[in-house]
């Protein structure tokens, strides 16, 4: 997947899901995107996830499943599925397992540290997503772009992506450090760096940023003139917070949108 994307007519973004196949289902159904029988319907759409699909819920493996054949279905309509990383998918790859669930410990096959090791099946899936998209205006990942990682994308991108694929020995430095933009906390809080936002945003070219990683208690909040958007809303069972998703359409302001919680 090439860094840069044009616009599309409709993105929606979906923060955290943590192993709820339900509140997968329910987002998607937010966004449009998928009919009753969990098939894309979304036509032109392009949706992007930004990260933690696994830990803290029992179905990770259905969801992953999930979003792989939604993304082979979506490009027949003209539409796109645009998984990202996020720390969890890295920490599972490094065989930290701190917040799997004793249901996911027998998932993949049984042998997850196998199955999720770089190399692995399921890790070489994993390698198929990037950590950071720009997308028309926008730049998304899972924690967010500092502006000292902002001339690095390509790198982070690259490296992530080999050594899930089995071509490294170390863990990358985009997938360990505090700052890196699958960790940071900077870009989460009540009142983020907002000279900060618009120094990554100058140097990477777009307008917005997109972020999950980090809850927000009261749903999706914009900080910063609407220049950041946080979308982690704990959509997961474990947090049980609201179904929102954001919309980005060009030539109009990002908008919520919000759904039943389904099973």
């Amino acid at each position: 997947m090439p860094l840069r994307i044009p616009a599309p007519k409709r993105l929606v973004a979906i923060g955290d899901l943590h192993g709820d196949l339900g509140g997968l289902r329910s987002a998607l159904r937010a966004a449009g995107a998928i009919d009753a029988h969990d098939h894309w319907s979304g036509g032109d759409l392009t949706i992007v996830q930004t990260g933690d699909v696994l830990d803290r819920g029992d179905d990770e493996q259905p969801m992953l499943e999930l979003l792989a054949r939604l993304a082979t279905e979506a490009p027949e309509s003209g539409g796109a599925v645009i998984q990202l990383l996020g720390n969890h998918e890295l920490m599972n790859a490094a065989h930290d397992f701190r917040y799997v669930t004793p249901a996911s410990r027998a998932a993949f096959g049984g042998d997850r540290a196998a199955a999720l090791s770089p190399g692995g099946p399921w890790a070489k899936q994993l390698a198929t997503h990037a950590t950071i998209a720009i997308v028309g205006d926008a730049v998304y990942s899972h924690a967010g772009v500092l502006a000292t990682w902002a001339t690095r994308l390509d790198e982070v991108n690259q490296a992530d992506r080999c050594w899930l694929d089995g071509q490294g020995s170390d863990e990358p430095a985009g997938a360990t450090a505090e700052d890196g933009p699958v960790w940071t906390r900077d870009y989460g809080g009540p009142q983020p760096d907002c000279a900060e936002v618009d120094a990554a945003l100058t140097k990477l070219g777009v307008k917005r940023m997109v972020v999950g990683h980090t809850v927000q208690p009261a749903g999706i909040s914009a900080a910063c003139d609407d220049k950041l958007w946080r979308i982690d809303v704990g959509l997961g069972k474990e947090y049980g917070g609201p179904i929102e998703v954001l919309e980005l359409v060009p030539g109009a302001a990002p908008r919520v949108l919000d759904g039943p919680r389904g099973e």
